[in-house]
């Protein structure tokens, strides 16, 4: 006999058609929207519907310098619905809506034994894809899940959360890595530079952990979103000097961390500046290998430390899934803009592109479906 879950498990494989559109990686600053073949899963693996897709800083990155190699399909904070299940997967069931990670560590190297989990060699390689190599693969309308994620990078999503929330997950994981390795102390006072999406999940985070919060943008318009968000002191970075402000604000010290959620290497020296003697600041947006000057005495003579975080934790996938799935913060409530897949070009080049008034984009393969 054939159960209802067999049942709906056969029906939804027939659906899944031979090929798919994608976002494909042709080169520098060069994607564009293809028909390409839905992948094959194995033993062990899934195959997601994907419904949404957030558009991350790295991928524009990777899109940009061309420091991989071309075609790929780029995505990787993704959510949606299992369409296929491979042999072995017990835990997971077509139709289940669930978001994928697409790094998992192995958990026994040098480097997870020491938890710098993004550095292990297996959480290096990608483990989801939609064709091509290896790359994420959520701007398309299907993404494998390989057989080393889907024990603990698949995440069930409950009813009563949304897509677009549980897209959150690996991004806010991230940002809760950063705020962990600052080791914020209550009533400290921390600086977060830029109020992007990240930013403001950054700020929330460090005023969860009993920071004291000022944020600052070179864009009125995100302060006044980050005021929205319970983020009361901000600095406007236009008009006015973001370091002076701070030691202002703090009887001539400065903050004790500092957060540079902004890619560019030039407010490096500001957040070191707006620092207080033996204080911390965090890289979280340099993810691009290049030169810098930096004042060794500020690290020396003055104590202050300089740290960075990348990536995401394994360690904290259960604090960030209570996070997300709590609804401790309206993380929808950060997407300015959505895109369908056929407008995925368009997306990619408003977030390399922001304005004052876009803040997360993503593309939804399947928001007309779900």
């Amino acid at each position: 006999m054939v159960s209802a879950a067999q049942s709906l498990s056969r029906n939804l494989d027939a659906v899944v058609p031979s090929t798919m559109k994608a976002a494909v990686y042709r080169g520098i600053n060069d994607v564009r929207i293809e028909t390409v073949p839905v992948p094959e899963i194995g033993a062990g693996e899934l195959l997601i519907r994907v419904h949404t897709c957030g558009i991350c800083g790295t991928d524009l990155k990777k899109i940009s310098s061309g420091s991989h190699s071309a075609p790929r399909i780029f995505g990787h904070e993704t959510s949606g619905t299992i369409a296929k299940v491979g042999v072995g997967v017990r835990n997971f069931h077509v139709g289940d809506r669930v978001m994928v990670f697409h790094h998992i560590p192995c958990g026994s190297c040098y480097y997870c034994e020491h938890k710098v989990f993004a550095q292990c060699p297996v959480y290096k390689k990608v483990g989801c894809t939609a064709g091509f190599e290896p790359s994420g693969g959520g701007f398309a309308n299907y993404v494998r899940v390989m057989n080393w994620i889907v024990p603990r990078g698949v995440v069930t999503i409950p009813d009563h959360i949304s897509f677009e929330q549980a897209a959150f997950i690996e991004p806010v994981n991230t940002c809760l890595k950063a705020i962990d390795t600052l080791e914020i102390k209550p009533a400290e006072t921390v600086l977060v530079m830029g109020q992007g999406p990240i930013g403001i999940i950054l700020a929330v985070l460090a005023r969860r952990a009993g920071a004291r919060v000022v944020s600052s943008d070179l864009y009125e318009q995100r302060l006044t979103i980050s005021n929205s968000y319970g983020i009361d002191e901000t600095i406007d970075a236009g008009h006015t000097d973001v370091a002076d402000r701070v030691r202002r604000l703090t009887e001539g010290r400065g903050a004790d961390a500092v957060i540079l959620a902004v890619a560019g290497n030039s407010l490096i020296k500001t957040a070191i500046d707006a620092t207080r003697f033996g204080g911390r600041v965090m890289l979280f947006a340099q993810t691009v290998r290049s030169e810098v000057a930096i004042d060794p005495a500020a690290i020396c003579v003055d104590e202050k430390s300089l740290l960075g975080s990348y990536s995401a934790s394994v360690d904290l996938q259960e604090e960030t899934v209570n996070f997300v799935f709590g609804q401790e913060m309206d993380l929808a409530g950060l997407i300015s803009h959505r895109f369908s897949l056929p407008h995925g070009v368009e997306a990619l080049k408003l977030a390399a592109n922001p304005r004052p008034d876009s803040m997360k984009i993503v593309i939804q393969p399947g928001a007309i479906e779900n």
